[in-house]
């Protein structure tokens, strides 16, 4: 009954510093996920701690300068110059924090299998500063059941127990890099805890900042939702990137069909073909529910498939290219190349995993002479790769033997491209509607 009564006792005087917002929250990595949540918590009223171990971004935060496109300037300049914001590297404040938010990189190793040195080792820095009363959530993608096995053990050592003396869940984050629309406020955040008490104590606190809260029954539940977002988008995009492979076989306009069949007014969802998939979700994070699967003696089979076929995609572009160079007359291996987008979506900076930057890896295999053009990404180390973006004017366009269109970013004037190309091939139906004899579409 002792224990009851103390587990209250947190609970309470944690949702009220919560409500009145004098809780001190702790966001632990400011990239492209926490730095945008860390500014909404100070929006809103919070003290905010930035721990991030990139001293020099650390310092772009303490001086409100903005490395992150999705956080408006002046916010972030607002949210310093109050107090409301600051970065540090020393693990040693969370101890005054009453909430942590882990916002680390989740990657894959070499065998598509989960990488959780960041969620650990970040988890090992709370545990041992861990008190009574304070909230850890994990907003990182992850494989269901990481809060219970992975971190769990570790804040135990503390000597605390969860959903008595401190307090677990997950909130997978929703970030969609460059949408406008949908923000950290107004995406619907679903939360899930590791206990009752936990789920109470998470909910309250998200409901401070985001406009509409989904409640589930546990963190495992709120883990497997993200991962099974994601994995959605992956499979219906292998889907139509398969049906590009068949159409290209059958001599069909893949986008004439995708058009056809998504004016049907139900029972079908739009989703189009590309050069490959990208950034850090789609290529990766369906990895996470295969790898827990197979703990289980369960074959995803959909999975597997879908990652197999999207993997594929940037292999396909080349050898499409080098066909349409050999029309021409010209020899992959001889010919010069230039790729048009480096980052793995439209109007953003980010080329994680970004299948342009697969295509001219293998382009440059192939023996062709590239460069690339992209006005949100200056510069690129990759897959032995390094190469600098080159202007994109009339003396680059003519110079080429092929323009490959590979990141369809808005700023770039595609029927110029055209007019003063040889060849163009279209990855991303940037030029739809255009029935120029030099363009051909995916």
């Amino acid at each position: 009954m002792a224990t009851s009564s103390a587990s209250n006792l947190h609970v309470e005087s944690l949702r009220t510093k919560i409500r009145e917002k004098t809780a001190v929250v702790g966001v632990i990595g400011l990239g492209y996920v926490g730095l945008p949540f860390a500014v909404e918590k100070a929006k809103v009223g919070f003290r905010v701690v930035g721990f991030e171990m990139n001293p020099a971004r650390a310092d772009k935060v303490n001086r409100g300068t903005n490395y992150i496109d999705d956080v408006v300037d002046e916010e972030l300049t607002d949210a310093v110059t109050s107090g409301r914001l600051r970065a540090t590297s020393d693990f040693e404040e969370l101890a005054e924090c009453d909430v942590i938010v882990l916002c680390v990189p989740t990657p894959l190793n070499k065998n598509l299998a989960p990488n959780l040195t960041y969620v650990s080792n970040v988890t090992i820095e709370a545990a041992r500063r861990l008190r009574p009363g304070q909230l850890i959530s994990l907003e990182s993608t992850t494989y269901p059941g990481t809060c219970e096995e992975v971190m769990l053990p570790i804040l135990q050592e503390s000597g605390l127990t969860v959903d008595e003396d401190f307090f677990l869940c997950h909130s997978p984050e929703r970030v969609d890099p460059g949408n406008k629309r949908y923000t950290t406020k107004n995406t619907h955040k679903v939360v899930g805890g590791v206990g009752p008490r936990s789920l109470e104590v998470a909910e309250e606190f998200y409901r401070q900042t985001i406009q509409n809260v989904v409640p589930v029954s546990s963190a495992k539940a709120a883990e497997l939702t993200k991962v099974f977002e994601n994995t959605f988008r992956a499979v219906n995009i292998a889907l139509v990137n398969e049906l590009t492979l068949l159409c290209d076989r059958m001599g069909l306009d893949v986008w004439e069909v995708l058009d056809a069949a998504f004016t049907k007014p139900f029972g079908i969802m739009p989703f189009y073909p590309g050069p490959g998939v990208g950034g850090h979700c789609i290529p990766l994070d369906p990895h996470y529910l295969e790898w827990k699967a197979k703990e289980l003696n369960f074959n995803t089979r959909f999975i597997s498939l879908a990652g197999e076929i999207n993997r594929r995609m940037p292999e396909f572009v080349v050898s499409k290219a080098a066909r349409l160079l050999n029309d021409a007359g010209v020899a992959l291996s001889r010919a010069k190349v230039l790729v048009l987008g480096a980052a793995y979506k439209k109007d953003i900076d980010d080329w994680r995993e970004s299948p342009a930057i697969e295509v001219m890896r293998l382009l440059v295999e192939g023996g062709a002479e590239v460069s690339y053009h992209d006005p949100y990404v200056p510069s690129f180390s990759e897959h032995g790769l390094r190469l600098e973006s080159v202007d994109l004017d009339a003396p680059t366009l003519a110079a080429q033997d092929l323009v490959i269109i590979a990141t369809d970013h808005s700023n770039v004037d595609y029927e110029e491209v055209a007019a003063r190309s040889r060849l163009v091939f279209d990855t991303r139906n940037a030029l739809h509607g255009t029935l120029a004899p030099n363009v051909t579409r995916l």
